[in-house]
């Protein structure tokens, strides 16, 4: 194992801008008859502008309920327990809603997993860019027709002033999506949340549109917290990453770093599960490693490691308390016993 490197040495060595989105000790609890669960446990993280970090992690290790705690669309019976999330400075957590509701879709923005649930089937898709150009920016009707054309030619909808009066139901997935982009961008945020930005589609245009995320991003400024379980998207579009598994961070860093050395088994886990294109292909293929068992259930966590009825270096410590977080490189930390040892 490398020597661990000091918190302040590690800081240096990043060279840290000043974050624009910070998320510290977020613990968002659900309330139910026969108990309460935490679905996340003290996630911290940080976003500096014109950055993308992405969560990642299997389905259930709380990285969308992450998104939608920090965007305050928490659905009930669950609810912020403790933390903050501070953009510019400001803790969301402590606005009221109709202050909240100011900055959702205007500082901060969303583009939601599946774009044919979240567009509304009884607008059109014009309709739904310019309601956020009027709320936001004060835009009048002719006003925020014109940006949404604007928009809308920004992201490569084809022939956008014909397309801007279509229902979500007349377009292609691919172009749905593409529409998600152009009303979270619409007020050119600060930040945009993105949750599985390309599911469902089809290798081509999932590269068209980090194309297009990462064109955006470059244009305005805007930084992206993306979250996604494939660990190609991750290579492809982040600069830092942040490893979640059963409500908690366990490991973060650089994204050079997390691929190239991963130290948390988890994480070797999901890398060693990603195929290889082999340049000599035989009849006889190895069969792909998994991982095995399942993400824990909310109400059956515990107090210790998550992860560790699927770890196999697990150790008595790690089933009691759950570890701090470790510095192993210059910008990597973990949380695993394995390095809590070191000298």
């Amino acid at each position: 194992m490398n020597a661990l490197v000091s918190r302040e040495e590690a800081a240096s060595l990043r060279g840290e801008a000043e974050a624009l989105l910070e998320v510290r000790g977020l613990s968002v609890e659900l309330a139910a008859r026969n108990g309460t669960a935490y679905i996340l446990n003290e996630i911290s993280f940080e976003v500096a502008q014109g950055e993308t970090v992405c969560l990642v992690g299997e389905s259930g290790c709380g990285k969308s309920m992450t998104a939608l705690a920090i965007m305050r669309l928490i659905p009930d019976p669950g609810r912020i327990h403790s933390g903050s999330v501070r953009l510019r400075g400001i803790d969301l957590t402590t606005l009221s809603m109709a202050r909240m509701r100011e900055i959702r879709g205007n500082k901060i923005s969303m583009i939601f997993q599946e774009p044919m649930t979240a567009l509304n089937p009884v607008y059109t898709v014009g309709d739904q860019i310019c309601e956020p150009l009027r709320r936001h920016q004060g835009l009048n009707r002719e006003q925020a027709r014109a940006k949404a054309l604007e928009i809308l030619q920004s992201v490569g909808i084809p022939a956008p002033e014909r397309r801007i009066d279509n229902y979500p139901h007349e377009m292609s997935g691919g172009m749905r999506q593409r529409v998600m982009i152009a009303m979270a961008l619409a007020c050119d945020p600060d930040v945009l949340i993105a949750d599985e930005p390309t599911t469902a589609l089809d290798v081509t245009v999932q590269a068209q549109i980090f194309d297009l995320l990462r064109e955006q991003q470059q244009r305005r400024g805007t930084a992206i917290v993306m979250i996604t379980h494939d660990m190609g998207a991750v290579a492809e579009m982040s600069d830092r990453v942040v490893v979640m598994y059963g409500g908690r961070v366990v490991e973060e860093g650089l994204t050079s770093e997390i691929l190239a050395a991963p130290r948390h088994p988890y994480t070797q886990g999901l890398i060693a599960c990603l195929p290889e294109l082999d340049p000599a292909p035989t009849d006889v293929r190895p069969d792909l490693p998994e991982i095995p068992g399942v993400v824990p259930s909310v109400w059956n966590r515990g107090s210790g490691c998550p992860f560790a009825d699927r770890c196999g270096s697990v150790m008595d410590k790690c089933r009691a308390e759950f570890p701090p977080s470790f510095q192993t490189g210059p910008t990597q930390k973990v949380s695993c016993w394995l390095y809590g040892e070191q000298p």
